[in-house]
């Protein structure tokens, strides 16, 4: 029979209570407790650990919940409410920790490109910002006959001003954007599922029986596609789910040698 563990009951209370709360009382806690990249105003130390409390949608939050609901109490009777806990937060800080990094060597030739335009704006090198950094935040057409129109005009003072305000624009948007969820804590609690119980049949939309290790190794693989294969329009971090997987598969290989029972 199934049974609702202590600390996963407290997980799943605690996000759906934060959601409710934010929600209800319409408060921007994306904006203030998500994860920022690390050269923004807005980023904090503590968003390492306050992101992963933190949902965009309802549906965001079920798909992650529902997860820990179905593959975390096995592993807190395995461990103990104490030690699930310190993975479940080992995984959702480290894999905060792994996108910072990725995110940061991603984000920091935008804010070096927007230093150097706002010191020496030209047409040339307005041209060359809006195509190394286009985004689907922005209407790229009517850019795109801005960047003409200063070519053509590349003294016109109004011009220049625009420019260098669409460039600020997009270096505080694309920067700006947070990233919430649990879901690296949850890619690195079905990670620690797969490792420990790789013959365990998981029933893919309720029907298809497959073993546990290759659910994993599939995630994996999808994720890592996704990753290398993203479109303008995927704003979800793949990069944070592969750290939780890979923060879950080095914490359980230190716990191997300290105990053959991980516990």
């Amino acid at each position: 029979m199934f049974r609702l563990t202590p600390m996963v009951k407290n997980i799943l209370l605690i996000n759906a209570g934060i959601f409710m709360i934010q929600s209800l009382l319409n408060q921007p806690f994306a904006d203030l407790f998500g994860l920022r990249v690390v050269f923004a105003d807005e980023f904090n130390l503590y968003q390492f650990l306050t992101y992963m409390w933190i949902h965009g949608s309802f549906g965001h939050l079920l798909g992650n919940m529902f997860a820990v609901l179905i593959f975390g109490p096995l592993l807190e009777q395995m461990w103990g409410s104490k030690r699930f806990l310190t993975f479940y937060l080992a995984c959702g800080i480290g894999a905060g920790v792994l996108f910072g990094v990725a995110d940061f060597i991603e984000k920091y030739p935008l804010k070096a490109d927007t230093q150097a335009y706002m010191a020496n704006p030209d047409p040339e090198a307005f041209k060359l910002f809006i195509v190394r950094h286009k985004s689907n935040f922005f209407n790229m057409p009517v850019v795109a006959d801005i960047a003409d129109d200063y070519y053509d005009h590349p003294n016109d003072a109004d011009l220049i001003s625009e420019s260098r305000s669409i460039v600020q624009r997009f270096y505080d948007v694309i920067t700006n954007l947070p990233m919430v969820g649990a879901s690296g804590a949850v890619f690195g609690i079905l990670m620690a599922f797969g490792m420990l119980f790789p013959n365990t049949y998981i029933y893919l939309y309720f029907a298809i029986p497959v073993k546990a290790k290759y659910v994993v190794f599939g995630y994996a693989m999808l994720e890592i596609y996704a990753e290398m294969h993203r479109s303008a329009t995927d704003n979800v971090a793949h990069l944070a789910h592969i750290g939780g997987m890979i923060i879950a598969f080095v914490l359980l290989k230190i716990w191997q040698k300290k105990s053959n029972r991980f516990y």
